[in-house]
């Protein structure tokens, strides 16, 4: 059947709103031409000449069966009302008012009212199917950056437990791959209970944590010998960016803390002493210093290591 023929909606443009599980509901608008979404419908009965009204009643109890299955039995009435999207659920309800209003005109033998108003009945859903789809993109978008993140940890803490072995006397080595697999657990669990905010705040701080522990049993010989730094100022462009990842750790981990006054006036202090050396550092590096900068750089990180640590989180450093 020509679809540019007799009014309805082309092929191509459908098929774009269209996601898994929405099949019957592509089938179903296809028996009843809907007018393209932004434009306004016309009054009943006054659609115009390029739009097939059919007048015949067989048709028209056809097309309003069809209308119905979509609105109350297709998979596409129940991904909408699953999605509880306002919107969604909203242009359904209407598409049931404008459904009912075409019965009772059918029954009045007003058919051209009646196929008319099955038009804009099957508009609405389409709009509420596109809506309810939008939702389940943004789901599964939310769920597949999850899945990615939390392949990330793991690839971290299996990184950070060959270290471990490589370099038996790191301290506090297995302490921190044992914090690391609790919060992977933890946010794993959260998840499969739908609570998916609080879970990807553990997995975030998981990522942290795995990241800066690697970072810091990454230093000396085995450092070296894998990244083979070809100038000093390239090595203090490393130790930049391994102080900031520390210093983003405790930046989330303190809003996580209760304020207690001993606790936040060590890590104050740790923090501070952090600053000052980096900020020496950086000024070192301004003069040309780098190796200067680098030692200095160690030894703000080292204090960030031990506001960590006051924190609750064991890392090496």
């Amino acid at each position: 059947m020509n679809a540019a023929r007799d009014g309805r909606m082309p092929m191509p443009e459908l098929r774009c709103w269209l996601v898994p599980g929405l099949a019957v509901a592509a089938s179903l608008l296809l028996l009843c031409p809907a007018v393209p979404l932004g434009q306004p419908t016309r009054p009943a009965g006054k659609a115009g000449p390029a739009q097939e009204i059919p007048l015949d009643k067989e048709q028209l109890d056809k097309r309003l069966l069809s209308v119905g299955r979509l609105i109350e039995q297709s998979s596409a009435s129940r991904q909408i009302e699953a999605s509880g999207d306002e919107g969604a659920l909203e242009r359904h309800g209407k598409a049931r008012d404008a459904y009912q209003q075409a019965l009772q005109a059918r029954d009045a033998g007003d058919y051209a009212s009646a196929a008319q108003l099955a038009r804009e009945s099957s508009a609405l859903m389409f709009e509420a199917v596109r809506l309810a789809a939008r939702d389940r993109v943004i789901e599964d978008r939310r769920r597949a950056d999850f899945a990615a993140r939390m392949e990330s940890v793991k690839s971290l803490l299996a990184a950070q437990q060959r270290i471990s072995a490589e370099k038996p006397n790191a301290p506090d080595a297995a302490e921190t791959g044992r914090s690391i697999e609790k919060m992977i657990s933890e946010a794993s669990q959260l998840w499969a209970a739908n609570q998916q905010l609080k879970a990807e705040t553990v997995l975030n701080k998981a990522y942290l944590v795995a990241n800066a522990a690697v970072s810091s049993m990454r230093r000396g010989d085995t450092l070296v010998r894998s990244l083979n730094f070809t100038t000093r100022e390239e090595e203090y462009r490393y130790e930049l960016d391994r102080n900031d990842t520390h210093l983003i750790l405790i930046k989330a981990l303190a809003g996580e803390m209760p304020k207690l006054t001993g606790v936040n006036e060590m890590l104050k202090g740790f923090v501070d002493k952090a600053a000052e050396l980096r900020g020496q550092a950086e000024r070192a590096a301004g003069d040309g210093d780098y190796a200067g900068a680098i030692g200095l750089l160690e030894g703000s990180t080292r204090e960030l290591v031990r506001a960590i640590r006051s924190l609750g989180i064991f890392i090496p450093g």
